[in-house]
């Protein structure tokens, strides 16, 4: 295969970029962080172990004029959406024309791009209420909208983008061109230091020539603009790095291999795409050379957020399933909603969708308000979020039991709704891995949450430093935490008076309070017993993170709750009967997870793993067969290729 074919080309590593080791690899997404925020955080505050209410009580008002258009925008995206066929979607595996067509002449592919270059210029709030809507007829096409807004071509050239490129690029994707953000690769995941695909300047300067292979491409399938991440090799006038490029979909060497398929999301556009000798303006790089994994993640900041809308209208949806089946599906005498068992079901389900919507509606605002850092907020809302609407769909097909495991369309085949109680579930399943899986948003969030810590005590756990360093870090280190540690031996949450604006859910914010300052108090003693092991002791990270967004959670919807009580009278008592209910349930999870810091099967599930990857229980695998590898592994004796041959022919 010569250098010459395209594919060798693509599937060769880059010359330029080394073999990486893992603490390369984190240096490479240490360098990718944003710097520390001059701005106030609640969730940063949280994890130092201060209940800093007001910085969310009471809840941001936003903008009468935006809330007015944002409305109007609603009822007619609702209108359209209601003649929407979402099990034509499941059944064809595609989003139809007309419905794509439908959806610009609404403006909906510019909901968050500004007025002045053609879009709605929704706040955060309205357009993640867009999301929830559209994503409750059809999370295909809630995929394809934020995509293409959230992450595609709009948020980075918005925010890092030249005037001139606000000029070329956001009045086309505000009218009719759909985006894409291509990061990802067949050998590369969250781990940016090993990305390949490369972007080589050209002689005259006037461009670069990208070559690679991107996989899991959202809209890439249908794309006419796309977010392209990719290596400059460093040489002279080139300060080199992961670079971030808009590129015309339809450019020579651009070739889209093949859409891929999945469990859910069966009209996601999703694919395969091949750049070769792609050229591309050097007017079309966005920002600097080297500033592309930056620009990622500050677009995912608030990006991240689209993932819990789609979350909460799937948990909307669930609710109103659940009600009507549990009321009306009788067993034993009674209805199944009045046995206990699925009754604590059903009240998990509607308390975890208040607290999802508090948690989303909160960042939202804060997000439209821009006077707070709430990197860390938008963080937790995707992970919670994702995790529990999963748990949301799995709770709801239990409860329809045979029915929850059916089709819709075998449902409506013989008489019944289509409720598509097991597409819920594999749609939503998706969400855990979506933009950062559950396991690196820990991490993520954890390095955040520690952050203090390692300001002030980075050269004492560093093995690389010298003793002068460790001296002076051990000076800083002693001279913050004799001033920060008393902080959290008592606080407000231990007197009984404190939070009572808050009626009967006031000892739910004084549990808060206490548990922030127990989960400092645990992060520092984490810190002091494994010092510069605390980042591989993800296990306990985990659990630390778990916490917080819990304690956030919590904290959002008694907020939530106290403004619903205040602005909608109509709805009596039932906003803090749903907050009580859910903080109830929250603090047996917190409390669990508190144990779990410090006794746990961590470092047994550790030397599990090792055994079972070095084959020693190779064992437990006898007797059944792998059937993705059809046929005998050895061939028998005689002409015809083997199972292993065979298998390496398919995988090329």
């Amino acid at each position: 295969m010569s250098a010459a074919d395209p594919e060798a080309r693509a599937q060769t590593p880059d010359p330029t970029a080394p073999e990486i080791d893992e603490r390369r690899a984190r240096a490479v997404a240490e360098q990718a962080r944003e710097g520390a925020s001059d701005l106030p955080g609640f969730a940063k505050e949280l994890y130092l172990g201060r209940l800093r209410l007001d910085l969310i009580h009471p809840m941001p008002v936003p903008d009468r004029e935006d809330d007015e258009r944002g409305d109007a925008f609603l009822a007619r995206l609702r209108d359209f959406c209601e003649g929407i066929d979402a099990q034509r979607i499941e059944r064809e595996e595609r989003i139809p024309d007309e419905v794509v067509a439908g959806l610009r002449d609404l403006g909906a592919l510019g909901m968050k791009i500004p007025v002045e270059y053609g879009g709605l210029g929704l706040s955060q709030v309205h357009y993640n209420r867009a999301l929830t809507l559209v994503g409750s007829v059809s999370p295909a096409i809630g995929a394809l909208l934020s995509a293409h807004q959230s992450i595609g071509v709009p948020q980075p050239v918005s925010m890092f983008g030249t005037p001139a490129q606000k000029r070329e690029f956001l009045p086309r994707c505000a009218r009719d061109a759909i985006s894409a953000f291509l990061l990802t690769e067949p050998d590369v995941g969250s781990d940016p230091a090993r990305l390949r695909t490369t972007a080589v300047p050209t002689e005259d300067g006037t461009g670069y020539r990208l070559d690679g292979v991107k996989l899991w491409t959202t809209n890439g399938v249908v794309a006419d603009l796309l977010v392209v991440m990719a290596r400059v090799p460093e040489g002279p006038g080139h300060r080199g790095g992961i670079t971030a490029f808009v590129v015309e979909g339809d450019s020579p060497g651009i070739t889209v291999e093949r859409r891929n398929r999945f469990m859910g999301l069966r009209g996601l556009e999703n694919g395969v795409t091949r750049l070769h000798d792609v050229r591309v303006p050097a007017a079309n790089r966005i920002g600097e050379e080297g500033q592309g994994l930056r620009i990622a993640l500050s677009t995912l900041n608030t990006g991240r957020l689209s993932l819990p809308a789609l979350c909460v209208g799937a948990g909307k949806w669930a609710v109103g399933i659940a009600r009507e089946w549990s009321r009306e599906r009788v067993q034993w005498g009674r209805p199944v909603g009045r046995h206990e068992e699925i009754a604590k079901k059903i009240s998990y389900i509607a308390a975890t969708t208040y607290a999802m919507e508090a948690m989303l509606d909160l960042a939202s605002r804060m997000a439209d308000e821009k006077r707070k850092d709430i990197r860390i907020e938008a963080a937790i809302a995707k992970l919670w979020a994702s995790e529990h609407a999963y748990r949301i769909a799995d709770e709801l097909v239990q409860i329809r039991g045979g029915r929850g495991f059916e089709t819709a369309e075998s449902l409506a085949a013989r008489g019944e709704r289509g409720i598509p109680a097991e597409q819920l579930l594999r749609d939503l399943r998706i969400n855990r891995i979506f933009e950062g899986s559950t396991e690196i948003m820990h991490l993520l969030i954890a390095r955040e949450a520690v952050d203090a810590h390692l300001a002030v005590a980075g050269d004492i756990i560093d093995p690389d430093a010298d003793r002068a360093a460790k001296a002076r870090a051990l000076t800083r280190a002693t001279g913050f935490y004799a001033a920060w540690l008393p902080t959290l031996a008592v606080g407000r949450g231990q007197l009984p008076s404190a939070y009572v604006e808050f009626g009967p859910l006031a000892g739910h914010l004084r549990y808060v309070e206490r548990a922030a300052r127990r989960l400092a108090r645990s992060t520092f003693y984490g810190m002091t017993r494994w010092q510069g092991r605390m980042e591989v002791k993800q296990g306990f990270l985990g659990r630390v993170v778990d916490i917080g967004a819990e304690l956030f959670a919590m904290s959002a919807a008694v907020v939530r709750a106290r403004h619903d009580a205040d602005t909608r009278p109509e709805r009596g008592t039932t906003p803090l009967e749903l907050a009580d209910a859910f903080c109830r349930q929250s603090r047996l999870r917190v409390e669990a997870l508190f144990e779990g810091l410090w006794s746990n099967t961590d470092d047994i599930d550790g030397k599990v793993a090792r055994r079972v990857m070095d084959d020693s229980y190779t064992w437990l695998e006898e007797g059944v067969l792998d059937p993705s590898l059809p046929g005998p592994l050895i061939a028998p004796a005689g002409p015809g290729p083997s199972r292993e041959k065979d298998l390496h022919r398919r995988m090329g």
